[in-house]
């Protein structure tokens, strides 16, 4: 058995990077892919991208892979870009338990050197005008910005490619760990690797389960929307209101508007790809919620209409912590990202070389801490709530 044989599962944001920065270290790697590059999560993402965590681990890894964004924001032959943006998170008037939640947070993201500042309501109307001013308090992270995760992924595949991985779209496999050797099986036969890396997203769970290595991991379904043509698109942060439950950013000349979080676990080969009409409706309201009232010059900021609207896949597990690291020997597991899997995919890719090459992972996101079998209800990963 080749030593420096590795398959990676899943070529979205995770599995693009992981399957680079392998090869980079001179591992014969191998990319499987079911349908296309960022065909799943990574395709339909948010594309917001922050350090704004208060527990260490978070932080850190937050932080370098807002430092690999910004290296690839400034290679040429990297075909992708990433816009510098500040990131708000807010409590409206009256919201007192996430307004104390948002003050508690701060402080700590301060302790893990995070650029990040606490603002009430008339200095958030001072620096963000177009927002509205009934704010009991704000947070404002200043290291962030957004980006396509579609186009992050795409150029990842392609810089793989180029350092020798073998990319095999349209190639379903199942995995096979009961001998010494992980196998990947596809309908051309059986290949014995020394390492498997799956990051197949919310299919990651029934692949390793159909395997015997069940892990604790939920897809879930999460909505999204885009607007059409509004200047508001010029003047508005990347905003979270922890109050109304949604997040808003700008996407070209539109905003993208986020919200729809479904707490119920979806079979990840039957659910609907498509909005709802309720989510399209309360989009409408949540733009009200965040630019209803005055705008720089004074008039009434008009919301746009919906352009197009869509629904993708989050994976949770019981504990809000992902799983990365060894399930099994030679099997590595790579999920349960609540959301949070783009903003991180540089870092958490290199984690998985790291892993691989060298034995070093992340303590608190060791798979071996749960047994599997788990109970668990499903929490989204932006909510705001006191330590």
């Amino acid at each position: 058995m080749d030593e420096r044989r590795v398959a990676v599962v899943g070529a979205g944001a995770v599995g693009t990077t992981a399957a680079h920065d392998l090869a980079d270290r001179g591992r014969a790697v191998t990319l499987y892919e079911a349908e296309t590059v960022a065909a799943g999560a990574s395709g339909r993402a948010a594309g917001i991208c922050y350090d704004a965590f208060a527990e260490d681990i978070d932080a850190a890894v937050a932080d370098r892979a807002l430092s690999r964004f910004r290296t690839l924001d400034a290679d040429p032959s990297f075909d992708w870009s990433f816009t510098p943006r500040p990131y708000v998170w807010l409590a409206r008037d009256g919201d007192a338990r996430r307004a104390a939640a948002i003050s508690e947070q701060v402080p700590r993201m301060q302790a893990h050197g995070r650029r990040v500042e606490l603002l009430d309501g008339d200095d958030l109307a001072t620096e963000f005008p177009a927002l509205r001013a009934d704010i009991a308090v704000a947070a404002v992270a200043r290291d962030a910005g957004s980006a396509d995760p579609g186009a992050y992924t795409d150029a990842m595949a392609e810089r793989a490619v180029a350092a020798g991985v073998t990319l095999r779209e349209e190639t379903p496999v199942e995995l096979r760990a009961g001998d010494e050797h992980p196998h990947v099986v596809t309908a051309d036969g059986s290949t014995t690797y020394e390492t498997v890396v799956v990051a197949a997203g919310a299919h990651t769970a029934r692949l390793l389960g159909d395997a015997g290595l069940p892990i604790p991991v939920k897809p879930y379904r999460v909505q999204a929307a885009i607007t059409e043509s509004t200047p508001l698109a010029e003047r508005s942060p990347q905003l979270y209101d922890a109050t109304g439950g949604y997040y808003c950013r700008p996407r070209g000349d539109g905003l993208l508007v986020g919200d729809g979080t479904e707490p119920v676990e979806r079979d990840p080969d039957d659910w609907d790809r498509d909005a709802d009409d309720w989510f399209r409706a309360d989009c409408i309201e949540h733009l009200r919620a965040a630019f209803g009232g005055s705008t720089a010059d004074g008039d009434n900021a008009a919301v746009p209409e919906l352009d197009r609207a869509w629904a993708g896949l989050c994976t949770a597990t019981p504990d809000g912590n992902p799983l990365l690291g060894e399930r099994a020997p030679g099997v590595v597991v790579a999920t349960g990202w609540q959301g949070h899997g783009f903003m991180r995919a540089p870092a958490l890719g290199e984690r998985v070389a790291r892993g691989v090459c060298d034995g070093e992972w992340l303590d608190p996101f060791d798979p071996a801490r749960f047994d599997g079998d788990e109970s668990f209800d499903i929490v989204e990963g932006m909510v705001v709530e006191e330590s």
